[in-house]
């Protein structure tokens, strides 16, 4: 197997890893709840996507909470 005949340098190393960083995630608001979500997905909290009910969400009963 052939290997390399010289060092690579740290600057050459650090070039061609430009582009390895992390991005941050983009988000936007629910219109419906106003949480933070991911863009083009139905919102965790309400079920909402844009502005129509996707998901239904189950109310937490009073006696739910108390137990």
């Amino acid at each position: 197997m052939p290997h390399p005949k010289k060092r690579t340098s740290s600057t050459k190393k650090n070039m061609r890893r430009s582009h390895h960083a992390l991005k941050t995630t983009q988000t936007v608001v629910c219109p419906k709840c106003k949480a933070d979500i991911l863009p083009h997905r139905v919102c965790p909290k309400c079920g909402y996507y844009k502005t129509k009910e996707v998901v239904k969400k189950k109310k937490k009963s009073a006696s739910a909470r108390q137990s």
